[in-house]
């Protein structure tokens, strides 16, 4: 089967490695200009030209980033089987249409309100009660395209900062931490859940992810996966879909979802018994889904900005290096490094030990920093 994937970044090529014992072929499609998958056979196609020749060349199509054109996927859904749906892609670049679909669920969120110009957006930080959080409605992620007013008087910095028409106000939300579940659908609507994760953000950017994420209590796992059950069946989805969530002392709050494989998940790479990538695959092709349970206790550490040393990240026996064939810059994402561990204890050491050799790595701090004897 060959597989057509709109986007051409490091999510693509984790599809693509993933899928190539499972005899996929790749064709990818890159309107950026700069691709990086580095496998494969890439079109690159900044003016949309070469569409129906992208079209030729594959049997199915799937994506590895939410922001590309929404008529390109529809365009795509006319003449071949497309997963996840064009309406995932739509709703997820959209943060109003993404909170009133949260909402029709009863899936709980923060408190919001629209903006479409300073003045109104300080009379929604009136209104909500600061600090609130400004999000550009369309095209942000990463932290980009937002903005946190800690009074009403900060709306016309915020409104020029952030800089689009649009804004998502969010009122601030009291977590306890930030974690995230992926699960996958299949074509005949099988289901399946990974554990939830702790994520840890520095500057908007994710930096360490830890599953199963500990000292969680059963009913949570549980209310994920009803949360992002509803969005699945809601959206007849198929492939892997993420939704980040706040644990709150009155229990979880969604900040967003993601149609596509995500950065939380890649410690499934080495700590699950079947990859995100693999079950995306796996489920866009209309094969079974593999199984979700994980073979421990892993951490996955974001390489950014700098690769560090590699060489000392490669001679410890529990570290799983992953590249992804990036030049350096400030803010990339260059790969990840995989950690396995039998005890959290023994986790924790070992993340702090390799973090040591990537520049610019935060201390590592989780929920694990009051009790790491598990």
């Amino acid at each position: 089967m060959r597989i057509g994937v709109l986007g051409a970044g490091q999510l693509g090529r984790m599809l693509a490695l993933s899928g190539y014992p499972l005899a996929k072929t790749f064709v990818f499609y890159d309107m950026s200009g700069s691709p990086s998958a580095g496998l494969g056979e890439v079109i690159i196609d900044r003016e949309g030209k070469y569409l129906d020749d992208f079209l030729s060349r594959v049997d199915r199509v799937t994506y590895e980033f939410e922001h590309l054109p929404v008529e390109v996927a529809e365009k795509l859904a006319k003449e071949k089987i497309v997963h996840p749906s064009p309406r995932a892609l739509e709703i997820c670049q959209n943060r109003e249409a993404e909170k009133t679909l949260f909402s029709e669920l009863s899936i709980p969120t923060p408190q919001w309100k629209m903006a479409d110009s300073a003045a109104s957006l300080k009379e929604a930080a009136q209104s909500l009660g600061c600090p609130v959080v400004a999000k550009s409605n369309t095209e942000g992620y990463d932290g980009k395209g937002q903005a946190v007013l800690k009074s009403p008087e900060d709306a016309e910095a915020a409104w020029e900062s952030i800089g689009h028409t649009r804004l998502m106000v969010e009122k601030f939300v009291e977590f306890s931490r930030e974690v995230s579940i992926i699960a996958v659908r299949a074509e005949d609507g099988q289901l399946a859940f990974y554990p939830i994760s702790e994520n840890v953000h520095h500057d908007g950017i994710l930096r360490y992810s830890i599953a199963p994420a500990p000292k969680l209590e059963n009913h949570i796992q549980e209310d994920a996966e009803q949360h992002i059950k509803a969005l699945l069946n809601e959206l007849k989805y198929v492939g892997v879909l993420t939704l980040e969530l706040f644990e709150t002392a009155n229990g979880l709050v969604a900040n967003e979802m993601a149609p596509r494989v995500h950065n939380s998940g890649h410690w499934t790479i080495e700590g699950a018994m079947t990859s995100q990538f693999e079950n995306h695959i796996r489920a866009v092709s209309g094969h079974p889904l593999g199984n979700v349970e994980p073979r421990g206790l892993s951490c996955m550490i974001n390489i950014i900005a700098e690769h560090g040393d590699v060489e000392r990240l490669l001679e410890l026996p529990y570290a799983h290096v992953h590249l992804y064939n990036k030049g350096e810059r400030p803010g990339r994402k260059l790969g990840h490094v995989n950690i396995l561990a039998d005890s959290y204890a023994e986790l924790v050491w070992r993340v702090r030990n390799c973090a040591q050799f990537l520049p610019g790595s935060p201390e590592f701090s989780s929920s694990l920093d009051t009790n790491s004897k598990d």
